[in-house]
Parts: structure tokens; C-alpha cells; sequence
């Protein structure tokens, strides 16, 4: 969602703030700012519409302050307009603030300060922050104890930076369950929402938490704790992340690119993990919990979108591998649901960028319960990493494009693994399991090679504006998933239904114009599969399959089928994901959409 960048140091500050900005637009946004102080006075910059917008207007101002912030904004209060952009000031333009997240009391706040006489322009929370510090500011006299008596009052989700012409060469930041990393470079700083914005620069980070706020200036920094009003004591650690993988090489959008590293996605989920020839798994992620791992009686699966579905396939694999029982919950309704809980009950968050708010709040629900708390997530040191007791990294690489292909992928391999560990031996055929899970990344590479054919089956289908997805299994959440895929990039509307459930109501839609996407490779109950399928045939209803090689009957009773390698029921999701991913992908581009960046969507989604 919304993106922050400020930096403090010796270069012109605006040039790694756009920069910064840039590394973020994956994210999604509507409206983009920047405010600089050069000499005594800031200077604000925003409009709707694109970073280099922004850009261009920068480079006009030839302006070379050392000290500078900038936002992309993802509107929540308040339509996507210039006013409301970022950063939000105060009225003599002395304080300017970006912030991400909801300030949920910040009505309350503003009909207090307007009753003090203070005027507002815009229809954001965000603007009551710079006026809430001046108040502070006019009783204290110290910014900085002003800007902590001002976050200390704010309720909600946030990460808040500050700069202002009455704290000169100093930048201020401050979180409450909404990422904030610190980079720590050569005689300079950089304070952004997401560490791609920083490692252009430096990789030595810090990590924020929850009631945390920074203060910096050329000298160094401190950090205190707001809430506790105490000093913390941080060092800066190694950032584990590659820039050069988040190059585009040749491929004209991320989506494609991310797609085509599904082989090396997988390898890099099982390496150093899985050995086939004995047959064992080793998670190092769980090592410190392994005795408390023994007393899990029943697991709780709590994640969002694309993470959810692949918890689905988690919840089949669990059950088939240790049999323990699971239940996936989606993390926004999670936190508001009552429901008992015991010691011998684990709950594991799933999350691409582990800084997914409502995932966040579903582990937040369960602190001091005395209960296991565990995680799989791909961004190292994200919130969800240091929230959790253990889990396991995805080490899927950067994921730029804002439809997730290579996590679900990636998440699918970690459940399975993690099955496998909770199982310690509870399957006959673990060998097997494992050789076939070692074999997927060939399997991934020959099924890429389709990718012409796939191609031209999804042009043939963009005719259509509805679309059903249905699979039974391991092949229902793969209908799910699928479905979203096509939603998210080419917004035609698509529905994942549970194959079995077509005569409880879905049969009444369909007729010519209504196509399905059928998930039938070879599985228990494929042959329930063929008679859903002969319903929706029976109806005029044009549908296009997935099915497993060499399955020629499938042929007389689909119009188009897409074929994938021969593995075991249990890792179908792995390579049905890749189908529907390009599927999706194809159409989308027939249809002139904008692949990496959809419309009214975000990345990281980090507020709830």
C-alpha cells in the first residue's frame, strides 16, 4: 500500500527519496509527494498520479536539500486528489508529516483542535498529525518532545515521518503496527516503509516496533519507546536481500518474470531442507520449538488472499501428512471471532510480505495465551518474522508485481515440509513424497514450456465476462486461487467453487457465455470431477481444464486442456498455480491490462 522514503546525509536528499519512491510503486498508489527543507523553509511537492510526475517537478525545482521525505499514497480518507496527497502540513507549512496506516481517533482529535482554532484543508487523518505536534510544540518548546506527546495520543495502525523547519537537520519516524525500517549508511540515513527502498544505498538496517520512535540527525540516532517513555538500545543488522534479482532481465513485466522463476522458486523453498534418500525433512526455523512442536493437538491457519488459499492446501497437506487437525481462517475475521483456545493449540500466520495488518492483528490476538505462534513468510525480519515464536522462510526472492505468484508457489512447498515435520514418519510413502517434491523444479521447467499454447488458449477465453473455477480436493483452493488471478489483472469476474457443490446453485449460471476453468489432474476423486464437468457440458457451458499428461479422456469432455507433468495428488497445486498464473497473465495482456500494477490494488496491504 502507501509508501514512505526520508533521508538525512551529505548527497541532495530528493534524489534517493524519488529513488526510493520508485522501488515502491509495486506497492500500489494513486498520489505521490515529496517535502524537502532547504535552508529554513520546506517545500512541498504532490499530485495524482505516477512518481515521475513528482520527478520531473523535482528536477525543475533544482533544489539540493540534504534533508528530505516522500510518500506514495493508496487513499483511505478521502478521494485520491492533490489536497489530500502527501505530505500534510500545518498551516504556516513549519511541520510535514507522510504517514501510512489509519489513525482511527484522529476525528476525535480533529474536533478538538478546531476548537482550539486550528483549520484544516483536507478530508485525511493524516493532516490532524503536523497540527497535533504544533499544539505540543507551542506548550513545550522542543519538537521532539512535542512529537512524542503527539504519536503517544494517536490510536489505530501507523508509521508517522516528520521533518520541520523548527528542528532543523533532523528527521523524526515513529510506528505502531505499520512497517518502519531505519537504514544506517555511510554518513547518511534512510527511513522507508519497505527495505527495497534502501538497499540501493545500504544494507545495514533497523527495524522498528510496535510504540518505537526515531530520532535522527547527521550525529547518529536514538530510539525510544513512547509508550513506556524509556531510551532502547538498537544496533543495525545485515539486510539478506539481493538487488539484482529484482531486475527485469528481458522480460517486459515482473508478473512474467516472477512467474518463469516458479523452478528456481521451488528449489530454493526445499533446498538444504528435504533428503529424499532418507527419507527426512529438516527445518532449522522450528529447531528452537521442537518440544513444544510435540504437544500441538490442533493448528489454526490465519492468513489473507493468495496466502489463504495456499493455507487451504496447507490444511489438506497437514491432516494427510501428521494428521492434526487444521482450520484455516482468514486473518480479517480472525480477530473478531470468539472461539477457545488452549496451550496444545498452535496458530500460523501466513504472509508474502509479513507486514500484512490483518495477519498481523490475528497474531496479535492470541499474545499471552501461552499458545505456539508460528510463521511462514518470504521478506526476512518483517513484522510477522519477529512476532512469531519460529516458522519458515519462503527464500522466494523479491516479488514485484502486485498479483502473488511465486509466494503461493513457495508457501505450498513450506506446508507440505511442514507436514512432513509435524508427520515425523506418520505416511508410508515419505520417500516418495519427498523424490517427487525434489523433482518438481524439472516438472516446473517442462510445464513453462507450454507457455505458446497456454497463451493462445487464454486469448480464446477473454471473449468471455464470467468465469467458474471448480475443483475438488487439492483442487478446490487451486480454484479459488485461480479465480483471484483472473479478477485481480483482467477484471473479469471470476468465481472458485467447491466442484461437488455445482448442483447446490452455481449450475443455474451457466449457459454459452459463461465459461469454466476445471482443475482436473489425476486425483481420488477425478472421476467426480468428469461428472461435474458433463453438468456444465450438458448446459452449453464452454469450459477449459488442467488435467495431468496423458489423460486423453478428459478431451471428449472439455473444449481446451492444458496439460501438466505426473506427480502425486498432494503437489498438483504446485503446478496447476503455474497454469492458472499464465493463464490469467495472458488474457490480461490480450485485454491491454496493466499486469504488474492493477488497478485499485496494493502489495503489501497494511492496513486493515
Amino acid at each position: 500500500m502507501c509508501g514512505i522514503v526520508g533521508y538525512l546525509g551529505n548527497k541532495n536528499a530528493l534524489g534517493p527519496v524519488v529513488d526510493g519512491l520508485k522501488a515502491l510503486e509495486y506497492r500500489g498508489y494513486d498520489s505521490a509527494g515529496v517535502a524537502y527543507i532547504n535552508s529554513d523553509s520546506c517545500t512541498v511537492i504532490k499530485r495524482v498520479g505516477r512518481v515521475e510526475t513528482i520527478e520531473k517537478l523535482v528536477d525543475k525545482e533544482k533544489a539540493t536539500p540534504h534533508l528530505a521525505m516522500g510518500h506514495t499514497r493508496w487513499a483511505t480518507h478521502g478521494a485520491p486528489t492533490t489536497v489530500n496527497a502527501h505530505p500534510h502540513f500545518n498551516h504556516d507549512k513549519t511541520i510535514m508529516v507522510v504517514h501510512n496506516g489509519i489513525i482511527e481517533n484522529f476525528q476525535v482529535i480533529k474536533n478538538r483542535l478546531i476548537e482550539l482554532g486550528y483549520q484544516f484543508a483536507t478530508e485525511t487523518d493524516t493532516e490532524v498529525v503536523p497540527h497535533l505536534i504544533e499544539y505540543h510544540f507551542k506548550q513545550s518548546g522542543s519538537f521532539e518532545d512535542a512529537f512524542e506527546k503527539a504519536v503517544s495520543e494517536l490510536e489505530g495502525a501507523f508509521s508517522i515521518v516528520a521533518i520541520s523547519s523548527l528542528a532543523l537537520g533532523q528527521l523524526f519516524a515513529a510506528r505502531l503496527s505499520s512497517p518502519l525500517v531505519l537504514g544506517v549508511g555511510e554518513d547518511e540515513f534512510i527511513l522507508a516503509s519497505d527495505p527495497s527502498a534502501i538497499m540501493e544505498h545500504t544494507k545495514k538496517v533497523i527495524y522498528l516496533e510496535d510504540y518505537e520512535l526515531a530520532i535522527i540527525s547527521k550525529k547518529g540516532y536514538k530510539i525510544r519507546n513512547f509508550k513506556r517513555a524509556a531510551v532502547v538500545e538498537k544496533t543495525a543488522e545485515e539486510l539478506d536481500f539481493d538487488l539484482e534479482h529484482a531486475a527485469l532481465d528481458d522480460f517486459p513485466n515482473f508478473m512474467l518474470k516472477e512467474i518463469f522463476e516458479a523452478p528456481q522458486t521451488i528449489k530454493l523453498a526445499t533446498l538444504g531442507r528435504i533428503r529424499p534418500k532418507s527419507g527426512t525433512v529438516k527445518l532449522g526455523g522450528l529447531v528452537d520449538v521442537k518440544d513444544k512442536l510435540k504437544e500441538v493437538q490442533r493448528l489454526i491457519i490465519v492468513a489473507c488472499g493468495t496466502s489463504y488459499y495456499a493455507g487451504l492446501v496447507g490444511e489438506y497437506l497437514i491432516e494427510e501428512l501428521a494428521h492434526i487437525p487444521v482450520e484455516v481462517q482468514l486473518a480479517s475475521e480472525f480477530k473478531y471471532r470468539f472461539e477457545p483456545f488452549s496451550p496444545s493449540t498452535a496458530v500460523l500466520a501466513i504472509s508474502q510480505s509479513g507486514e500484512t495488518a490483518d495477519t498481523i492483528a490475528a497474531l496479535k490476538k492470541v499474545e499471552g495465551r501461552n499458545m505456539l505462534r508460528l510463521g511462514i513468510v518470504n521478506a526476512v525480519g518483517s513484522t510477522v518474522a519477529r512476532m512469531t515464536d519460529a516458522g519458515v522462510y519462503c527464500h522466494a526472492g523479491p516479488e514485484r508485481a502486485v498479483a502473488s505468484t511465486k509466494a503461493f508457489i513457495a508457501q505450498v512447498c513450506v506446508l507440505a515440509e511442514i507436514g512432513l515435520h509435524f508427520g515425523n514418519g506418520k505416511i508410508r510413502d515419505r520417500k516418495r513424497f519427498l523424490q517427487e517434491l525434489d523433482s518438481l523444479p524439472k516438472k516446473a521447467e517442462q510445464l513453462l514450456t507450454q507457455v505458446d499454447k497456454i497463451r493462445q488458449i487464454a486469448e480464446k477465453y477473454t471473449r468471455f465476462s464470467n468465469f467458474l473455477y471448480i475443483g475438488r480436493r487439492y483442487g478446490y483452493p487451486c480454484a479459488l486461487e485461480g479465480a483471484l488471478k483472473l479478477k485481480e489483472i483482467t477484471y473479469i469476474h471470476a468465481e472458485g467453487y467447491a466442484a461437488g457443490e455445482m448442483k447446490h446453485g452455481p449450475l443455474a449460471m451457466i449457459d454459452k457465455n459463461f465459461a469454466t476453468f476445471a482443475i482436473a489432474p489425476d486425483c481420488q476423486v477425478l472421476e467426480k470431477v468428469y461428472s461435474n464437468i458433463s453438468e456444465i457440458k450438458a448446459r452449453g457451458g464452454p469450459i477449459v481444464a488442467v488435467a495431468t499428461e496423458d489423460n486423453r479422456q478428459i478431451k471428449k469432455l472439455v473444449d481446451d486442456v492444458i496439460y501438466i507433468p505426473k506427480t502425486i495428488e498432494q503437489l498438483n497445486p504446485v503446478l496447476v498455480a503455474i497454469v492458472i498464473q499464465l493463464f490469467a497473465y495472458y488474457a490480461a495482456i490480450k485485454l491491454g491490462k496493466n499486469v504488474d500494477r492493477p488497478r485499485n490494488l496494493a502489495k503489501s496491504v497494511t492496513v486493515e
